[in-house]
């Protein structure tokens, strides 16, 4: 009898589980549809409903300015911003597994910064030299940027038993390469200047399909190779000894992580810049609505949840303010620190 009642209650459980799983993924598809269609529709530009209709369907009903705007700029940014928003999340989640903290992020811990200390070298130093610039370039600037920063924060991380000196120690990081950065902009021309500020402050200004294809193949082969790798990295949360006795090896695990999310917050920082906050933001709020950290449930939704972010945040960012536009990293702190500080309130209320 105990037992039927048991199973009465987990099958119970289970349904009202797959109900929430479905609810909180059918809401962030919603979502996505809306806000990628009012990315599309809005802008600087007025261009009608119609007009915007009949781009996809009437073509030729269409004058060919319009038609630009909405396939040469709209477009490949609404897709970009769903792409890397994507990617950031994913790192920051990868991020808090490997350091077992729910605040550990590329931003916080001035990975984005070392990032873009190493971009706005790279980009001076061939703007001198060069007239082009690959995205495959930047990347790669990206990362080893992203790798010095996450390597001195091992060590770091070796010395001290509290979260909250390494925390302490990557802010203080993020300051010293954002201090290089200023410094090594005094060498560049002055139309090269404002380009380097532009991107500095993150944008998704620059978007063009050419980038989209690239960061959509890079983003997609990594997060496929995140999700295989979920079975693992849902040990790894149980805790590094419970890991190593289903047969993980946890040392060369961790360095795979990291350099696949050091991979991901590159590829943000190459081609947008900076952006603060949705690596924390989002897996707290994607976990807290799932009610649940299983890695293979959790990703998908967390990916999701960080292009439908910073797809809102960048409409926003161009709409607010209109003919100006306001950095991508004012809107995501906007909306992003207020969810952190509730997350903290709620961990410390916990633990009460």
């Amino acid at each position: 009898m105990k037992n039927e009642m048991n199973s009465i209650e987990n099958t119970e459980y289970n349904k009202v589980r797959k109900s929430r799983y479905c609810i909180v993924f059918a809401g962030l598809i919603l979502l996505f549809i809306f806000f990628a269609l009012l990315n599309i529709y809005m802008g600087t530009a007025e261009i009608s409903l119609k007009d915007t209709v009949d781009v996809f369907f009437n073509p030729q009903n269409i004058d060919e300015s319009k038609r630009s705007i909405i396939l040469d700029i709209r477009i490949p940014r609404m897709l970009e911003a769903m792409i890397l928003g994507g990617a950031l999340a994913v790192s920051g989640f990868l991020l808090q597994t490997f350091f077992h903290n729910p605040i550990a992020g590329p931003y916080v811990l001035g990975i984005s910064s070392g990032a873009k200390m190493l971009v706005a070298f790279t980009l001076i130093v061939f703007l001198k030299n060069f007239s082009y610039i690959s995205s495959i370039t930047l990347v790669i600037a990206a990362f080893i940027g992203s790798l010095a920063v996450i390597f001195f924060i091992l060590i770091v991380s070796k010395r001290v038993n509290n979260m909250s000196s390494l925390l302490v120690a990557g802010i203080m990081v993020g300051y010293i390469c954002s201090a290089v950065t200023d410094f090594l902009t005094t060498f560049a021309a002055d139309e090269d200047i404002v380009n380097l500020h532009g991107w500095s402050q993150g944008s998704f200004s620059g978007s063009n399909m050419d980038n989209v294809w690239f960061i959509a193949i890079l983003v997609g082969v990594v997060f496929v190779l995140v999700w295989l790798m979920s079975k693992q990295i849902g040990a790894i949360q149980l805790g590094e000894e419970y890991a190593q006795t289903i047969g993980v090896n946890v040392k060369k695990f961790k360095v795979i992580l990291i350099l696949l999310s050091s991979i991901l917050s590159a590829c943000v920082t190459a081609f947008a810049g900076p952006i603060s906050f949705i690596g924390i933001a989002v897996p707290f709020l994607i976990k807290f609505l799932l009610k649940t950290i299983k890695p293979i449930i959790v990703l998908p939704a967390i990916f999701l949840g960080g292009g439908v972010f910073c797809m809102g945040c960048d409409l926003v960012s161009r709409v607010a303010l209109a003919p100006s536009e306001l950095n991508i990293s004012t809107v995501t702190s906007i909306f992003g620190a207020p969810i952190v500080i509730v997350m903290l309130i709620s961990r410390n209320a916990r633990r009460r």
